[in-house]
């Protein structure tokens, strides 16, 4: 939990002002993706506010920045099409159309985060460490240039001037931690940068020309619960969308979470992550907010400004909401170039820049891996980026492993011994059957386990299997060094298992 007594007086700083640079770079981040969604640009500023504020307060890494996100945003989009279809069958349009598609949009997030909820209660959060580190590697990678390649739109019918401004932008955020981190280069190309774009009147984008921020001065999130939440049709309207978002949100939020821990080198709780997301998103849909989960650009420029405690989290949320509420004007002359250098260096700084070294030296199938989930995460989405990679990976493993290996030798009353080596498992149970030459074994065959282990049901099978080949053929089978489990799980071969002292005592996957 949010513990001032743990700060140094120069985390304070740090985090205050690493807090106030995050604050000013989730402005256009939330208009954008409240965009994407089709829903008013205040949906999106109240999402970044409230989940960003709970997060930062009980979250399960101190600096993660959440908000509204691209990748919960696009999948929204399918619900509010789908609501405003059914809504204007009823004849409604206008402000009426609005304002019950956005109550649709609130009860999503209420489901949502129930759903994220019950996974950290569960301690769901721990699969997460599936995840293997070439997907981690190529899910970064992708996540740099899918950053990058976002701020292109930016450029449209612009000049010199958008390009001279981040430029500059980029040099001092290059330049300025070489000389001092006093303060972060950020917040100084912000505000240096804003302050010559206005003082010489220079043509260039603003924030102002996303979405007119002045007509919400003096808003702020009001307690709201929907009209539609114990409404049977609406909820499986929603409920498809919600589980979605919910996995999605998990993933992304996840995998930010380990790539801060690699970053800083501790660890945070994922478990607890997801129940403060849960509970961000459930308090999103009471006040007119969207879905959200862990923002990793922004993160990331928390975490390179020197944001490394709660305060740096709760200083952007508040921040941002000071801003909106007040501070409009202000906001509005911001140039966008200054963002975009700023998410250009977070590009360069996110990508592992030390995986072209890695890649030489790793298995052709981990390299693969990498690439894979690189390119699905440019062209698709991060969540599925990753699951595919887990996937591609699992598959890997079992292709590693699909062999068991033996050596047999014949004692000397004439008994063979078959000695296995390796997983006995649904993908071994093949080269399992190969390794026996039933009809040439003598009387007397011992299969010993001392080496092997019973991964799954099909291996317990393939055991039972073998036994009855050899009781066909009229030979006596012992089977040695199983573990206690397996044994009980076993039932044409039973009788034929030896109980040694030096018997293992794993389990049997059999209910998974």
């Amino acid at each position: 939990m949010f513990n001032l007594q743990n700060y140094r007086t120069d985390n304070i700083k740090n985090d205050v002002l690493s807090g106030l640079v995050v604050a000013v770079a989730l402005v256009p981040e939330a208009i954008a993706f409240a965009f994407i969604a089709e829903v008013s640009p205040i949906v999106g500023l109240y999402t970044a506010f409230i989940l960003g504020l709970i997060t930062a307060l009980i979250g399960g890494k101190p600096g993660m920045i959440s908000g509204a996100t691209g990748s919960v945003a696009v999948v929204l989009i399918g619900l509010t099409l789908e609501v405003s279809g059914l809504l204007r069958a009823q004849g409604l349009g206008g402000e009426e159309l609005a304002w019950g598609v956005l109550q649709y949009v609130t009860l999503a997030a209420l489901l949502t985060g129930a759903i994220q909820v019950l996974f950290g209660v569960f301690k769901m959060g721990k699969f997460i460490r599936l995840v293997p580190q070439p997907a981690m590697y190529g899910f970064v990678n992708g996540l740099a240039i899918v950053i990058a390649t976002a701020q292109f739109k930016f450029f449209e019918g612009e000049g010199v001037i958008m390009y001279a401004l981040v430029a500059i932008t980029m040099l001092i955020m290059f330049v300025l931690p070489r000389y001092t981190k006093a303060v972060p280069a950020g917040l100084v190309a912000i505000v240096a940068l804003t302050l010559v774009a206005y003082l010489f009147g220079l043509q260039t984008g603003t924030v102002g020309d996303m979405a007119n921020l002045s007509e919400f001065k003096g808003q702020l999130p009001s307690f709201h619960i929907p009209d539609f939440i114990l409404d049977p049709g609406a909820i499986l309207v929603v409920l498809p969308y919600a589980v979605i978002m919910a996995l999605v949100g998990l993933i992304e939020s996840l995998l930010t979470l380990a790539v801060l821990d690699e970053m800083s080198g501790t660890r945070g709780s994922g478990n607890q992550e997801c129940i403060a997301l849960g509970t961000g998103n459930m308090t999103c849909g009471l006040f007119g907010g969207m879905p959200g989960c862990a923002m990793i650009g922004q993160s990331i420029i928390n975490y390179t400004s020197g944001g490394l405690g709660r305060l740096s989290g709760v200083t952007a949320a508040v921040g941002l909401m000071v801003l909106v509420a007040s501070l409009t004007d202000v906001l509005n002359v911001i140039p966008i170039a200054v963002l975009v250098g700023i998410m250009f260096m977070v590009s360069i700084g996110t990508f592992e820049w030390s995986s072209f070294s890695h890649i030489r030296h790793m298995p052709r199938s981990d390299a693969f891996v990498m690439v894979a989930v690189t390119l699905i995460t440019i062209v698709e989405d991060l969540a599925i980026a990753v699951i595919s990679g887990v996937i591609i990976s699992a598959l890997v493993f079992a292709w590693k492993h699909a062999r068991i290996y033996a050596k047999s030798q014949v004692e000397a009353d004439g008994t063979k011994v078959y000695e296995l080596d390796g997983p006995l498992f649904f993908g071994s149970t093949a080269s399992f059957f190969d390794t026996f030459t039933i009809d040439r074994d003598p009387p007397r065959v011992v299969i010993d386990f001392q080496n092997a282990r019973v991964m799954d049901a099909s291996g317990v099978e393939a055991i039972d299997t073998i036994t009855r080949k050899y009781e066909d053929a009229n030979k006596q089978l012992t089977l040695r060094h199983l573990s206690e489990d397996c044994k009980k799980l076993l039932k044409a071969a039973g009788p034929h298992c030896t109980y040694e002292v030096t018997d293992p005592t794993y389990k049997v996957a059999v209910n998974v």
